[in-house]
């Protein structure tokens, strides 16, 4: 099973892109923590790209195809792939329909967790963590047991993220909807994009995205 998981920052596409390689084996495809990995192990790809890099210089497409190509091929036939902030142009789409062909794949899902902006921004700008253990809470779903004290570890120091206010929130969902945007169509067209309620519990949304796989 391959597939695309799209969604905008604080929509819960990471937990649920770790559920899916929890309980499936699937493997995360974040192209940048590959670019950061294959720079850090000095591939033939991430010698091109930490050339480009370091003349200041955008990666260009054909980097990132070799790098997923190189990830593809070196993946068992029989581990599922988790496209994440790949593709983000009608080029790159193309790019990867032919990658898929070529490693013997197929797209089998595009699925997009639909948000609702006003309360993804509350959802977001609420959110605070344990700065020992990293436990999550928030100001109105999710406080300590006991105020000032971490549930989890009885640490009294919490913090934020400085990137959680709400023009920065608003900012990133408007870059989301613009890279979207150009792909969609295409996917819509083929008849495989299934749009979930991202603003649903998480285990809701679990069941939902199993649904779709299972179908």
């Amino acid at each position: 099973m391959n597939i695309i998981l799209l969604g905008p920052p604080g929509a819960g596409k990471g937990t649920q892109s770790s559920l899916l390689v929890e309980h499936h084996g699937m493997r995360q495809l974040s192209t940048g923590d590959m670019l950061r990995a294959a720079v850090k192990a000095q591939t033939p790809v991430g010698i091109k790209a930490k050339q480009v890099m370091d003349r200041g210089e955008l990666v260009s497409d054909q980097i990132v195809s070799d790098l997923i190509d190189a990830e593809l091929a070196a993946m068992g036939a029989d581990v599922g792939a988790i496209f994440d902030g790949y593709p983000r142009t009608e080029a790159q789409a193309l790019a990867l329909d032919e990658l898929l062909a070529k490693n013997g794949r197929k797209l089998d899902h595009v699925i997009e967790l639909d948000v609702d902006e006003d309360a993804l921004v509350e959802r977001i700008i609420g959110r605070f963590t344990c700065a020992n253990c990293g436990e999550g809470y928030h100001d109105i779903f999710k406080q300590p047991a006991v105020a000032g004290v971490c549930d989890k570890c009885g640490h009294e120091e919490f913090k934020r993220r400085p990137d959680d206010n709400e023009e920065t929130v608003r900012t990133r969902m408007a870059e989301y909807r613009a890279k979207t945007a150009p792909i969609l169509p295409h996917y819509d067209a083929l008849g495989i994009v299934t749009r979930i309620d991202g603003m649903a519990d998480i285990a809701v949304v679990t069941k939902a995205i199993e649904k779709v796989l299972a179908s």
